[in-house]
């Protein structure tokens, strides 16, 4: 039986959650603030956290960096009502594994939840250039040199090494490494990218991974 962690201030969506994810065959535990819910989670095994945005004590954001810091594995949804791109991103880089919009439809965040937890276990190392990706481990290096990527960037890097030699588009991307289908700002893509380019430090004439005006990425060696 998975262990959800939910931590949400307001009790009748509590409830809601609790009653549904409980009847699909889930193991429950809710919290009503961040401190709390951080509380729980260091005392507890859980398979996946559902934080809300807006907590007492600790806001989601903070709760998910902690969570983060100690477990860089645990699959985190945050459920909120914000969604500007600037907001997005910063629940993304916090560590966020995706984002559902309130409100959403309990089938919906269910789908989400199946994703998330689904096991992607993989034994293998990608490579363009200079750069090499051990899937199994999650560790990237550039010429040797460690590289330390958050958990969203180091999906889309993975995405588009797999799908090296091709174009890929940017609502291609969000739906498949944000397991995002329906219309949603891909310019949350770019940030990411930006990002990562910075982080593996190479040279102009040495980018792997080139920009495709008006569709979206391509890797390359």
């Amino acid at each position: 039986m998975k262990h959800i962690l939910i931590v949400e201030d307001e009790e009748g969506i509590v409830q809601f959650l609790k009653q549904g994810l409980e009847e699909e065959g889930y193991q429950i535990t809710a919290a009503k603030d961040g401190e709390e819910g951080f509380n729980f989670f260091k005392k507890e095994k859980f398979d996946l956290a559902l934080l809300d945005w807006m907590l007492p004590k600790m806001t989601g954001v903070e709760l998910c960096q902690a969570i983060r810091a100690q477990n860089p594995k645990l699959p985190i949804i945050f459920l909120t009502a914000k969604d500007t791109v600037q907001e997005t991103v910063e629940g993304l880089k916090s560590g966020a594994n995706d984002y559902i919009k309130k409100p959403f439809s309990f089938d919906e965040l269910l789908e989400r939840i199946k994703v998330q937890l689904r096991d992607t276990i993989e034994q293998e190392i990608l490579t363009l250039g200079p750069i090499q990706i051990n899937l199994q481990n999650h560790f990237v290096t550039v010429n040797k040199k460690d590289v330390l990527l958050t958990q969203k960037e180091f999906d889309l890097l993975c995405y588009l090494v797999r799908n090296k030699g091709k174009a890929c588009s940017r609502a291609q991307i969000i739906q498949d490494v944000w397991n995002i289908h329906f219309e949603y700002e891909t310019g949350v893509i770019d940030v990411f990218m930006n990002s990562i380019r910075k982080k593996l430090n190479l040279k102009v004439e040495e980018d792997y991974i080139k920009t495709i005006r008006g569709i979206g990425y391509l890797a390359k060696d």
